[in-house]
């Protein structure tokens, strides 16, 4: 199945460019759009100070930071466990460029434009004209947001993944009449210009198990 990572960053400020670095980055392994439990999770020193403005969204200060490791010290570890797949992110080009900031400090290829996906572009597609902040998401989903004092990487993670599952269609957007061993056509996302469904036809096969399940039923309405 499907694998891909999604992740979130925070920094000491808006922009790179002007020396913002990241001193937080958080991952999680989904399989089939739905985490697996495999994360990878790191605070960083930013070898700089942090803004106290800064410090307010985020909740962390320089001295939260000394004796963190360097951004150069973990690339290789975050660049294994994101591997080659897929980049989730919400405002994706923000984490991105700051990562590609560090990559470019630490020596590293940067990460491929390619690889992102923007959940950001995939709210305002579906939701035009309207609030599509993480925060504003949670509450149109439902995800509880009780814990969310903070913008900490790892909790807006988790956070994102329930809200990725209801953009792509919810827990159950791939169910279908299927043969064991078989996966399911699902609606796929390639950015906001790209978005193309895949049209399910269930075989003769499936069409026969599922008139076979509906005889075992008492009164069912498709027969109605």
């Amino acid at each position: 199945m499907k694998r891909s990572i999604l992740f979130d960053t925070e920094t000491t400020g808006l922009d790179p460019a002007t020396g913002d670095r990241v001193i937080e980055i958080a991952a999680l392994e989904l399989v089939g759009d739905l985490p697996t439990g495999n994360s990878y999770h790191t605070l960083l020193d930013p070898e700089r100070d942090v803004p106290e403005e800064a410090s307010r969204v985020h909740g962390f200060t320089r001295e939260d930071l000394v004796g963190k490791p360097k951004f150069a010290e973990v690339a290789g570890d975050f660049l294994a466990f994101v591997g080659d797949d897929a980049l989730i992110a919400h405002n994706a080009r923000f984490d991105f460029g700051f990562l590609n900031a560090e990559l470019k400090r630490a020596g590293r290829k940067p990460l491929d434009m390619g690889r992102m996906v923007d959940t950001l572009d995939m709210a305002r597609e579906r939701f035009p004209g309207m609030p599509n902040s993480l925060d504003a998401l949670c509450r149109r989903f439902g995800v509880d947001l009780s814990a969310r004092t903070t913008h900490n990487a790892l909790l807006d993670c988790k956070l994102l993944a329930e809200v990725y599952v209801e953009l792509m269609g919810g827990r159950q957007h791939g169910l279908g009449l299927m043969a064991d061993g078989e996966q399911s056509p699902a609606v796929v996302y390639d950015g906001p210009a790209e978005r193309r469904v895949v049209k399910v036809c269930p075989t003769a096969a499936e069409l026969a198990v599922h008139a076979a399940f509906v005889e075992k039923l008492k009164d069912p309405i498709w027969n109605a």
